[in-house]
């Protein structure tokens, strides 16, 4: 049997996308994403729990990441857990887990008086921008529930 790794993420930018080039010239970008969780707990009172994920975003979603998204903005992230591990300069075995990013679409309000959203993705009628680049991949933003 086959396994399912897949991610569903909305959450807010920790910092500015940190665009690099490798070698070819492919475009990767990389930033931290914060999750919020809120619940009442046994006294009533409010109790927030954020995680905060690292993600990974390659090509031309990564370039147009690093040129629309800033620190603060809120998205909607879909992608695939993956674990890297290695050796540090002391003989340490490290470990670093990372969502790797195959569909975004950006939640907040577009301003008016900013660039357009790019032209490879749609804008529905409250601004959003849908930045879909998994080819043939249906695009989940009706799906939502808000």
């Amino acid at each position: 049997m086959r396994g399912v790794n897949r991610v569903v993420l909305i959450g807010n930018l920790g910092r500015e996308p940190d665009l690099q080039h490798l070698e070819g010239n492919i475009a990767v970008a990389k930033f931290p994403l914060a999750t919020t969780e809120t619940y009442k707990d046994k006294t009533g009172t409010l109790v927030s729990q954020t995680e905060w994920h690292t993600v990974v975003l390659w090509r031309g979603l990564a370039e147009l990441a690093q040129k629309y998204l800033h620190k603060g903005s809120l998205i909607y992230l879909e992608g695939r857990i993956r674990t890297r591990s290695w050796e540090d300069k002391d003989k340490n075995k490290r470990f670093s887990t990372e969502i790797i990013g195959d569909n975004l679409v950006m939640l907040d309000k577009r301003k008016e008086h900013t660039e357009a959203p790019p032209t490879e993705g749609t804008t529905d009628t409250n601004g959003f921008a849908d930045m879909n680049f998994d080819s043939g991949a249906p695009s989940i933003k009706d799906d939502l529930p808000f």
